[in-house]
């Protein structure tokens, strides 16, 4: 697997980003009318999302970690996994999302973009590889059902 950092810690490094990016650049912050509201809603988004997928793992008896994707047991396609193969990593860019409407910042079009290509390339790609290893054919044909991302 090409897995370099497990995500929950390369969302801390997108927190981290983001925060630098609205102290060091703060003539790219905004603020506009609804802007607290808008945030709340990105992290209740993120946070709904990312629980109901994780209670998917949860009832399906099978592993949520994402560094160990060669002991899935089950293929989770129910919940938000009807929508998306990755909700969980929607939830992350969601929160990302939260934190910089928060803030303000726009360097969130630099990083949340960044996020999704590190995700995808270094993490998800070898995470459908193992899939597609344990679950063939009947991964495969989720696949064709249902994006990657949304």
């Amino acid at each position: 697997m090409r897995l370099l950092l497990p995500p929950p810690v390369v969302v801390g490094f997108g927190f981290l980003l983001l925060y630098a990016g609205a102290k060091l650049f703060p003539a790219l912050n905004v603020t506009f009318e609804g802007q607290d509201a808008l945030a709340l809603l990105f992290l209740i988004a993120g946070l709904a999302i990312g629980g109901h997928a994780l209670f998917r793992f949860v009832l399906a008896r099978t592993t949520f970690n994402p560094t160990t994707p060669d002991k899935a047991k089950v293929l989770v396609t129910d919940g938000f996994y009807r929508v998306s193969r990755n909700p969980m990593y929607v939830a992350d860019v969601l929160l990302l999302l939260a934190f910089s409407t928060y803030l303000g910042t726009a360097t969130v079009f630099v990083v949340v973009p960044a996020f999704i290509w590190y995700l995808t390339e270094f993490q998800i790609k070898p995470e459908e590889d193992h899939l597609t290893r344990l679950f063939g054919q009947a991964y495969l044909d989720y696949c064709a059902r249902v994006r990657r991302w949304l």
